[in-house]
Order: C-alpha cells, then structure tokens, then sequence
C-alpha cells in the first residue's frame, strides 16, 4: 500500500503528515532511527511526527525528511502540502520537540574531503576581542598528543561560550583530518536525539559505521548548550567517547557535563580597566578588552568614537557592566541615541534590566539564554521573545541548591574582591554568635566558579569576585526575602575584624602589605561603615577607630574625623567599651593634626590619654602621649611637647616597646635640632635606626635617614646629606610613602643649592614642583577645612612643611641656587618668599638668614628675633656667624 491510499486522508480529504511519512519510510525499507541519521534529525522528532504529536512541524525538518526519502514531483509537493496543512493554515511554529542539529543548521556532508584540509561543517568563526590566549591554550589542548578528550566551557549566558568554542573549533580544524563538526542541543532531547545527531553530523548514520568512518583520524565535535538536556549529553558523550578513540569533544554550557577526565574552562568577562585608567588617555584605555568590545559595537550604531569628556563613563560603564559581552553589546546598542555619559546616569544603576533585541540575528554571536535564541527544532520564522540581562543570571541562579543560593546571597554583600577567610567568616550560621562552627566554603566556591558565577584572578588572597551582574541579583534576591539587613549586619562585623588584624600590621615591617590590604577591601570597608553606623553604631565605631593610621596614609583625614567624632556623639556608643572610644578619641585628634585642626583636639586626645591610664592600657597611653606631644608643639607648647617624649621614652623603655621608644628618640631628635643641639640629634638618631632594625619598623628607620640627611645638611656636610638623603627617597618610595619622599626631596635640593650645584638643584625643583600640581589637583577636590590652618608636626616624630606644597622649601632652593650665582636681588625675593610660606621645622627661620645675608638689611634680624623665640628655635653656630658683622651694626648679638 502506498502513502497515496485512502488512508492517509484525513475526513476533510487532505493527506494526513503522520500516514504520510511512515507509509514511505516503510516503503523505503528504513526504521525511524535511520530516517533520523539519514534526515539529520532527532529519532524523536521522527517518532512524534508518525504519532501526530507534533502538529506544527518546522519547515526545515520536512524538507529534511523528504529529501532523506528521495520524494519527487507529486509525492513531494504532496507530502510538503501535507505539512503545512497540519496547523491548520496557521503560520508555522516551534513543535515544542526539541531535536539536535548540527550547528550549520544542515546535515554535515557524509562524503570524504576533497582535498588536504578536513571537512569543517561549522558556521565561520566571529572575530573575538581579548580572548587570544584563550584560544591559543584551547586549541593546543585539543591538539595536543595527550589532551584531554572532553573539553568543557563554562560561564555564565552572554559570556561569550559559543563565540569562544567556534574560533577554538577552526584554530584547532587543522589538526583533525576526520572531520570538525558540531550540534547545538534542543531542550529537552533524550539520548537517542542527541547520538542521532552527534553522529549525522560526523557522517554516519550508526556508532559502527562512524568508527570505520573515522578509521583512527582525529576528529572534533563541538556540543552547545548542554544544559538543555544534560542527562542524555552525558550518556551521549561517554558513549562517544569511549567508542571513538580519535574524537575530542568541545562542549559549552553553564555547567560541566561531569563526565571523567572532563577539563573544565570557565569562561571569564573581559577585563576592565582600573579606576583611574581614563586619565591616562584613550590609547590606554582602549587596550583593555571590555573597553575595545565597547568601542568596536559603538562603532556600529554612531560615527563618532568616544569623545575625551566621555572617557570615564565609558570606563565607568563597562566596570559597572563586570566586562560580560552580552551586557557590553546591549549598553552599546543604545549608543545610537544616548551620549555615554547618559547612558551612565540612565542604566549605571539598571544593569539586570538591559534586554536582548527581539531579533537575535542582530548579534549572532550571543549564548544569551534559551528564551532568547532559537532551539533547536524551532521554526525560522517563529517569534523570539526578548529577554533581560536579568533573566540570563537567573538561569544559572536556579541551577544552585538552596543552600547554595542562600550562600550566593550572602557573598554578594562583597563589593570587590575578597578571600576564602572573609566567605568563611560570612558564610558563618546567624546562630553561631561565637563563630565556633568552621563552614568550608571551598567546595562552594568551586561549584560557582564551576557555573561560571564567580570569577577568580591573581594569586593574592584577595582573588575571588562576583560577575557584577551576578552581585546585583544575588542582592536583588536577599532584598526580596528580607535578608538583606542581616546580611550586611554580619559584613559589618566581619570588615570590622578584618580592619582590626590588619591595622596592627600598620606599624612595622608589614606596613606595605597591610596598606594594600586595606586598599583591595576599601569599597567594602565604605559600605560596611556606612551600613553600620545606621544599624549597629558599636561596630562602626570599632570599625572606624582601627582605620584612623589608614585614612592618614591615604590622605582621608577629614573623612575620617568626621565619621568618629559622629560615632562618639552617637548616644547608642555611650556605653562602649571606655577603651574603644579612646581608640575613637584618639584617632579624632590624630586625624586633626594631619589637616591644620589640631589645636580644636588637645582636650580629645587628653581625655583618650586619661581612658588609656584609668584602664590601665599601656599601648594607648604610649600613643595618646606621641599625639599629644605633636598637637602641643603645633601651639607651641614646645617644652611641654619634649616632657611627653621623654615620658613615652622612660615608659616605652620600662615596658619594653621597642617601636615606641625609637618613635619617642625620633621625636627628641627635632627638639634637639630646633634647639640646635646637632650633636645630640645625631645620637638620637643613631639609637632610632638602632631601635628599627631591631624591631623591623622599616619606615620609621627611612624616616630616620631623611632627619639625619637633614641634621648633616645644616652642619655643612652638602655631598654627604645627599646622599644620606637619595637613600632615604628609596627607601620611602619603595614603602610607599610619597609625603616623607617630598620632604626627603626638598633636604636634597637644598643640599645641592648650598653645595653651588645649581643644575642638579633644579632638577629636584622640576620634581617638587610636579608633586605639587598634583597635590593642587587633589586638593581642590578636597574640602575647605581640609586645605586650612597650619601645618602640624607628624604623629611620628617628623613635621611636615607647610604654607602650600612644598612652597617654601622650593622658594629656599630657588633663593641658594640664586645667591651661589651672584644675584643677590633676585635671592633677596627668594628668601623672602620662603619666610613668608615657611611653617616647617626652621625653614622660616633659615629663610631670614638667607634674607639678611642677602640684603645686609639689619632690620630683618628683629623678625627673625620674633620668630626664633615664637618657635623655641635657636641659631646654628655657622648662621650666627654668617649674620655676626649685620648684628653689630645693628648695635647686638644676632638671636640664640
């Protein structure tokens, strides 16, 4: 009986696609599982087809079919009729039975290459930014003698998986003579779909056939989106595999398929540039990948490049968006209408919100999620739903069990980067107050990095991060549960210790390290300390008073003062721990001292000195005494400020603090230097870097080096304080201390002015005056209050100079480098420049020497009395000789 008999009429007379199709595969002799090889086709498309269950099949998939049967003429047109009646005149859709196509969307030619080069039945390769060591170390895996078989790319949807794994498919083709092929899985395919596909596009319509097929010869077999039918992949692949010596598999995925000997390859975002990078110009910038996929897909929706006032919100944007392709491409999308700097203020705070375009064939390279592709068996023609950036996090989302998910939500609280401590700390059960219960977070870890969630890079502790989207909807999700407050409770409380183990670190040998500690952590230290002060004040306050050495390193001062003086006035801190707020006191009046308030905070500091001794805590009277020593000497209690060093001396001594007393010896080297006692200052020193080198406190013994080059300047000694000096600015650069380096700077300047070498001098000069444009940038960014008052004397024992940045010590050099050359006036207007900007140890007063040296004017020499008794600073023997014969034409002794 032929498929044209009655019975494949339906009552209304047309032929029936179900009677159709099996009357002439039985009359070609075939099963449904060689229809299906032959077709290229799924084994279960074949099968719903002779059911009636699929009732809108695609278009392609019958002219598969009819072609695999060899229909001509009438039987053709009859069978191809027969389809598309079946919906009923509707216009076709997806049947909902996904099968596995080759990714050309074709059946993969059986017949052998004609030529040398394999037969590669794969749409051509996309061009790729920022992924070329990717697809180097990939393709040499799949082409290496004893390369792993099953090759896994993982990540999350937009990351680039199905771009990446067709670039690694054609750089790798060349080394697979039997062939480079590949399917992309339906969803919901069973075992059957997926071998009968794995194997149509390989040439072969059963497993024994493909083995003789491939005889021994290399051959590729890309697999897509395997987490729509895992189960069977697997089975698939293992079967594959270990019948087919010769085969390797490219899969890509959000997950590994788990098979033995996989090797699983997390996909990563494109990197981004640092904060900052704008300004280093739009070649720089444009080297870093995320920006170049930014610019190149700019490129297609507007002429103009980024214009120069755009730079940092294209480097904003593609921060904001964590690198991801599939975010980048849709933000640039919308180009065509918003400047960038628009695009940052509309979507910077929307990222899950960015939608897939409706037509996917926009951007053929995207693995967006399934909702927004095409499945395989779906019709060509039917509707694509655009979905959100949203949506795609969310499909790797629910792969996570529930305790993962309640995991995930809780290491979002992180806003950069962070360590297996700090999750382990997070991750710590809200009834476990006392933290006695250890959580591994290990294998957690590894299961988002397995997903593609989580992204690791460096060697550092600090080398784990959330996918920025993946953050926001992690959050997102806390937020809907309620979660969200205990969460960032608990984040609070672990940066709070984190801040406290490292800032013991702050002094001594590990300071480098504790600083860039801090620094990774600083946008969580901001969030945790802004969180906190709402919602648990005592741990603010803990928080904030171990930051106080930090915020003076990196110039936050004012911040930092203004947080602790709010935490203090809190009436909920009132009843903290007496020591943690002179802690909280203390760092009030530290921070003081660093922008010209210090005198506002001598009662602080002397209630923290009276908290420390009541409680009987010697590490805070120590420190208590060397700030408040340097806040007197700022309103020139100086003798009272020497009676404060001395006593930290005997108590440092008498209780063994090492640091301490070099700190104290560091600190009576200036009065002695002020009272022009060189000899004194000198043994002082001496025991500083003696001290130091005991107890590893590198910087303070640099801070060491820089006095003595300067003690050694005003003894005469030029050529020996230089270089006392430039090892000094080693040392402190290496350490990271740019403030101590300018000082350093200026001693050697002056050192080489004095010394008549006035091309080198300048020189310093030209490095001085750079440092100071750069402090002048900053410091307009910086509030009043900051930028006012005098200097103060530094917390260490050091006084920084004053009057601007480094005005004075530049208008000295100016004024030594003009008077060695002869040019008495124009020195005169330099001195006079540098006594009037002079703050800073004795500059002002070594400025009037040079000025009445240069003028021979006695008149000077009674401002310069005034001066040397409002400071306590006595004249060096060679400055009172130098103005010896100007004194006694004034009728007196020069000033003591």
């Amino acid at each position: 009986m032929t498929p044209e008999h009655d019975r494949s009429r339906s009552s209304t007379g047309r032929a029936v696609l179900s009677e159709l199709l099996c009357g002439h595969r039985r009359a070609a002799g075939l099963t449904q599982a060689e229809l299906a090889s032959r077709a290229g086709v799924g084994v279960r498309t074949v099968r719903d087809l002779e059911r009636g269950r699929s009732l809108r099949p695609q278009r392609t998939t019958v002219e598969l079919l009819a072609a695999a049967l060899a229909l001509t003429g009438t039987s053709r047109a009859a069978f191809l009729a027969a389809a598309r009646s079946t919906g009923g005149g509707e216009p076709p859709q997806a049947d909902g039975t996904p099968a596995a196509l080759p990714v050309t969307g074709s059946t993969a030619s059986t017949a052998e290459p004609t030529g040398s080069d394999p037969q590669v039945a794969l749409p051509p390769p996309v061009a790729l930014i920022g992924r070329d060591s990717d697809v180097t170390e990939l393709a040499g895996m799949l082409t290496a003698e004893r390369g792993p078989r099953l090759v896994s790319l993982v990540g999350l949807a937009g990351v680039g998986k199905t771009a990446l794994a067709l670039s690694v498919a054609h750089a790798a083709a060349g080394a697979h003579p039997g062939g480079v092929a590949g399917v992309l899985v339906g969803e919901g395919s069973d075992g059957p779909d997926v071998l009968a596909a794995s194997m149509a596009v390989l040439g072969a319509a059963r497993l024994p056939e493909l083995v003789a097929r491939l005889a021994g010869r290399p051959a590729l077999l890309v697999v897509d989106a395997i987490e729509h039918a895992p189960g069977p992949v697997a089975a698939t692949l293992h079967r594959l595999i270990g019948a087919l010596p010769s085969l390797r598999v490219l899969v890509t995925g959000r997950h590994p398929v788990g098979l033995p000997g996989e090797r699983v390859w997390p996909v990563a975002p494109l990197d981004v540039p640092p904060p900052g990078a704008e300004r280093r110009g739009p070649t720089t910038l444009g080297s870093w990948p995320a920006v170049a996929l930014f610019t190149a897909r700019l490129g297609q929706v507007r002429r103009e490049p980024p214009a120069a006032d755009e730079l940092p919100a294209l480097a904003a944007l593609v921060r904001r968006l964590g690198g991801l392709p599939l975010a980048i491409e849709l933000m640039a999308a919308r180009g065509r209408i918003l400047d960038l700097t628009e695009l940052l203020d509309r979507y910077g705070d929307r990222v899950l919100d960015l939608a897939t375009p409706a037509d996917p064939a926009v951007h053929p390279g995207w693995d967006g999620p399934e909702r927004a592709r095409r499945s395989v068996g779906a019709d060509d023609t039917g509707a694509v739903v655009a979905v959100t950036l949203r949506d795609a996090v969310e499909t790797s989302y629910r792969l996570l069990a529930s305790n993962e998910r309640a995991a995930l939500r809780r290491l979002a609280v992180f806003g950069n980067r962070w360590s297996v401590e700090l999750a382990e700390e997070m991750l710590v059960d809200e009834v476990d107050r006392d933290d006695a219960v250890a959580i591994d977070p290990v294998p957690l870890l590894d299961r988002l990095v397995e997903l593609g969630l989580l992204s690791v890079r460096g060697t550092g502790p600090f080398r784990f991060r959330l996918l920025d989207a993946v953050r926001d909807f992690a959050t997102e999700q806390a937020a809907g549960g309620g979660e969200l407050t205990c969460i960032r409770r608990r984040h609070a409380v672990v940066i709070a210790r984190l801040v406290a183990r490292t800032a013991v670190d702050l002094v001594g040998p590990l300071l480098p390290e504790a600083l860039h500690r801090l620094d990774e952590v600083s946008s969580d230290i901001s969030s945790a300390l802004a969180h906190a002060a709402t919602d648990d004040p005592v741990t603010a306050l803990r928080l904030a008073a171990s930051l106080t050495r930090w915020w003076r390193f990196r110039g936050r001062d004012v911040a930092g003062r203004q947080w602790l003086r709010r935490l203090l006035a809190d009436p909920r801190t009132a009843d903290a721990d007496p020591v943690l707020r002179g802690w909280g006191a203390l760092g009030v009046a530290r921070l003081a001292a660093e922008h010209g308030a210090g005198a506002d905070e001598l009662p602080t500091a002397r209630a923290a000195l009276d908290a420390f001794g009541q409680a009987g805590d010697i590490s805070g009277e120590l420190e208590a005494r060397i700030v408040l020593g340097a806040l007197l000497i700022g309103v020139g209690r100086r003798e009272e400020a020497r009676e404060q060093a001395e006593t930290v001396l005997r108590l440092a001594a008498r209780n063994n603090r090492v640091r301490d007393m070099a700190v104290a010896q560091n600190s009576l080297a200036w009065h002695e230097i002020r009272v022009a006692d060189l000899a004194a200052a000198h043994r002082r020193l001496a025991a500083v870097d003696r001290l130091t080198a005991e107890c590893g406190e590198q910087r303070l013994r640099a801070l060491s080096w820089a006095n003595r080059a300067e003690v050694v300047r005003l003894e005469g000694r030029y050529a020996d304080a230089v270089d006392q000096g430039r090892r000094a600015v080693a040392a402190l650069s290496e350490l990271g201390d740019p403030r101590h380096r300018r000082r350093v700077l200026g001693t050697i300047g002056l050192a080489l002015a004095q010394d008549g070498r006035g091309d080198e001098a300048s020189e310093v000069l030209i490095e001085l005056r750079a440092d100071a444009a750069e402090l002048a940038v900053a410091g307009r960014s910086r509030p009043p209050a900051e930028r006012a008052g005098p200097p103060q004397p530094r917390l260490d024992g050091v006084v920084p100079a004053g009057g601007g940045p480094k005005t004075a010590i530049c208008a000295l050099i100016e004024g030594y480098v003009a008077l060695h050359r002869g040019d008495r006036e124009l020195a005169a207007e330099w001195f006079a420049a540098a006594a009037e900007a002079g703050q800073d140890r004795r500059d002002a007063v070594e400025a009037l020497v040079g000025l009445a040296a240069s003028t021979a004017d006695p008149a000077i020499l009674d401002q310069l009395d005034r001066v040397c008794q409002e400071r306590g600073v006595r004249l060096l023997p060679q400055e009172s000789e130098l103005l010896y014969a100007l004194a006694a034409g004034r009728g007196g002794p020069p000033a003591r």
